[in-house]
Protein backbone atom coordinates (compact mmCIF):
# COMPACT_ATOMS: atom_id res chain seq x y z
CA UNK A 1 0.00 0.00 0.00
CA UNK A 2 1.65 3.39 -1.06
CA UNK A 3 1.99 6.39 1.29
CA UNK A 4 -0.75 9.02 1.41
CA UNK A 5 1.12 12.52 1.34
CA UNK A 6 -0.85 15.17 2.53
CA UNK A 7 0.52 18.93 2.44
CA UNK A 8 1.51 21.62 0.35
CA UNK A 9 4.96 21.34 -0.97
CA UNK A 10 7.65 24.07 -0.99
CA UNK A 11 7.17 25.53 -4.73
CA UNK A 12 2.91 25.23 -4.00
CA UNK A 13 3.26 27.54 -1.44
CA UNK A 14 5.81 30.15 -3.02
CA UNK A 15 3.50 30.21 -5.90
CA UNK A 16 0.44 31.52 -3.89
CA UNK A 17 2.70 33.90 -2.00
CA UNK A 18 3.72 34.92 -5.85
CA UNK A 19 0.09 35.41 -6.59
CA UNK A 20 -0.85 37.12 -3.47
CA UNK A 21 2.24 39.84 -4.20
CA UNK A 22 0.89 40.61 -7.42
CA UNK A 23 -2.68 41.04 -6.60
CA UNK A 24 -1.81 43.29 -3.52
CA UNK A 25 0.73 45.38 -5.74
CA UNK A 26 -1.88 46.49 -8.07
CA UNK A 27 -4.66 46.32 -5.61
CA UNK A 28 -3.23 48.84 -2.59
CA UNK A 29 -2.41 51.80 -5.15
CA UNK A 30 -5.89 51.43 -6.56
CA UNK A 31 -7.49 51.61 -3.69
CA UNK A 32 -5.43 54.38 -1.92
CA UNK A 33 -6.14 56.48 -5.69
CA UNK A 34 -10.21 55.64 -4.88
CA UNK A 35 -9.76 56.99 -1.19
CA UNK A 36 -8.13 59.94 -2.31
CA UNK A 37 -11.21 61.07 -4.91
CA UNK A 38 -13.53 59.75 -2.78
CA UNK A 39 -12.69 62.28 0.00
CA UNK A 40 -12.20 65.08 -2.40
CA UNK A 41 -15.88 65.48 -1.64
CA UNK A 42 -15.02 66.46 2.02
CA UNK A 43 -13.64 69.60 0.36
CA UNK A 44 -15.97 70.34 -2.03
CA UNK A 45 -18.99 69.52 0.22
CA UNK A 46 -17.66 71.71 3.05
CA UNK A 47 -17.08 74.72 0.25
CA UNK A 48 -20.82 74.61 -0.63
CA UNK A 49 -22.11 74.85 2.82
CA UNK A 50 -19.78 77.33 4.27
CA UNK A 51 -20.74 78.77 0.41
CA UNK A 52 -24.15 78.87 1.63
CA UNK A 53 -24.08 80.24 4.89
CA UNK A 54 -22.34 83.34 3.45
CA UNK A 55 -24.63 84.07 0.93
CA UNK A 56 -27.35 83.75 4.26
CA UNK A 57 -25.45 85.94 6.02
CA UNK A 58 -25.69 88.64 2.90
CA UNK A 59 -29.38 87.92 2.29
CA UNK A 60 -29.55 89.38 5.84
CA UNK A 61 -26.63 92.19 6.14
CA UNK A 62 -26.43 93.12 2.74
CA UNK A 63 -22.69 92.91 2.75
CA UNK A 64 -20.23 89.40 3.64
CA UNK A 65 -18.32 91.90 5.67
CA UNK A 66 -18.56 90.44 9.16
CA UNK A 67 -19.99 87.03 7.86
CA UNK A 68 -16.45 85.23 7.61
CA UNK A 69 -17.40 84.14 11.04
CA UNK A 70 -21.01 82.43 9.69
CA UNK A 71 -19.26 79.52 8.65
CA UNK A 72 -15.68 80.47 11.09
CA UNK A 73 -13.26 81.94 8.92
CA UNK A 74 -10.47 79.56 9.51
CA UNK A 75 -11.37 75.74 9.96
CA UNK A 76 -11.66 72.41 9.54
CA UNK A 77 -13.80 70.40 6.85
CA UNK A 78 -16.26 68.10 7.71
CA UNK A 79 -14.29 64.96 8.08
CA UNK A 80 -10.91 66.88 8.70
CA UNK A 81 -9.12 65.70 5.80
CA UNK A 82 -8.87 69.87 4.49
CA UNK A 83 -8.52 73.26 5.77
CA UNK A 84 -11.07 75.64 5.11
CA UNK A 85 -9.91 79.33 5.11
CA UNK A 86 -12.60 82.03 4.05
CA UNK A 87 -11.51 85.58 2.97
CA UNK A 88 -13.91 88.44 2.70
CA UNK A 89 -13.94 91.86 0.80
CA UNK A 90 -15.49 94.84 1.34
CA UNK A 91 -15.34 96.65 -2.10
CA UNK A 92 -16.41 95.10 -4.15
CA UNK A 93 -18.57 92.84 -1.67
CA UNK A 94 -16.84 89.22 -2.39
CA UNK A 95 -15.25 86.04 -1.02
CA UNK A 96 -13.42 83.37 -1.37
CA UNK A 97 -13.00 79.99 0.54
CA UNK A 98 -9.85 77.49 -0.12
CA UNK A 99 -9.34 74.12 0.92
CA UNK A 100 -6.16 72.83 1.23
CA UNK A 101 -5.50 69.43 2.55
CA UNK A 102 -4.39 68.87 6.28
CA UNK A 103 -4.72 64.87 6.56
CA UNK A 104 -3.25 61.87 5.32
CA UNK A 105 -4.29 60.61 2.73
CA UNK A 106 -5.42 63.81 0.98
CA UNK A 107 -1.53 65.05 1.89
CA UNK A 108 -0.37 62.92 -1.15
CA UNK A 109 -3.33 63.53 -3.41
CA UNK A 110 -1.07 65.45 -5.76
CA UNK A 111 -3.89 66.01 -8.28
CA UNK A 112 -5.73 68.18 -6.26
CA UNK A 113 -3.43 70.31 -3.68
CA UNK A 114 -6.12 73.16 -3.16
CA UNK A 115 -9.61 73.78 -4.02
CA UNK A 116 -11.07 77.49 -4.61
CA UNK A 117 -14.83 78.68 -4.45
CA UNK A 118 -15.68 82.22 -5.29
CA UNK A 119 -18.39 84.41 -4.07
CA UNK A 120 -19.59 84.44 -8.00
CA UNK A 121 -19.72 80.73 -8.17
CA UNK A 122 -16.60 79.93 -9.97
CA UNK A 123 -14.99 76.47 -9.08
CA UNK A 124 -11.30 76.27 -9.39
CA UNK A 125 -8.15 73.70 -8.28
CA UNK A 126 -4.47 73.13 -8.77
CA UNK A 127 -2.40 70.33 -8.63
CA UNK A 128 0.77 70.04 -6.48
CA UNK A 129 2.36 71.49 -9.86
CA UNK A 130 -0.04 75.02 -9.46
CA UNK A 131 -1.85 73.77 -13.04
CA UNK A 132 -5.43 73.88 -13.51
CA UNK A 133 -6.83 70.74 -12.51
CA UNK A 134 -10.67 72.17 -11.85
CA UNK A 135 -12.43 69.16 -13.89
CA UNK A 136 -10.59 66.60 -12.24
CA UNK A 137 -10.99 67.37 -9.08
CA UNK A 138 -14.51 69.41 -9.09
CA UNK A 139 -15.98 66.18 -10.46
CA UNK A 140 -17.10 68.10 -13.43
CA UNK A 141 -17.59 66.40 -16.71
Amino acid sequence: MPLKKNGFTLIELMIAVAIVGILSAIAIPAYLSYAQRANRTDATHSLTVDAQALERCYSQNFSYTGCATAPAASSTSAQSYYHIAVSVTSNPAAYTITATPIKSPQLTDSACASFTLSSSGQQSAVNSGGSDNTKTCWGST
